[in-house]
């Protein structure tokens, strides 16, 4: 946990609770509306979450700092799929054994 915590770290994925980071949905992904609030409410994240020896991806697209809006919804299939990939491939990048 603590290489995928460091390297969660090293790219800019912290935010400013601890153990909490934001993983950003790429624009090619967000939902009709949320391309149309992009500007006013973006950018959109997941929540990754790490604790002693687990990691939660909460699958809520949702932007950073607005916490009531329409453009909030439950993650896409594509959306989650994105987000599923690239956790797999950050512990495999670090040659996590699983």
């Amino acid at each position: 946990m603590d290489r995928i915590r460091n390297y969660l770290d090293k790219h800019g994925y912290r935010s400013s609770i601890e153990d909490l980071y934001w993983i950003e949905v790429p624009e090619e992904l967000l939902s009709p509306i949320q391309r149309e609030h992009l500007s006013s409410c973006g950018p959109y994240i997941f929540s990754l979450e790490t604790g002693k020896d687990w990691i939660k991806v909460e699958l809520l697209v949702r932007p950073r700092a607005t916490l009531r809006c329409q453009c909030i919804r439950y993650a896409s299939r594509e959306q989650r799929r994105y987000v599923i990939e690239l956790v797999d491939e950050i512990i495999k990048g670090l040659d996590i054994a699983v």
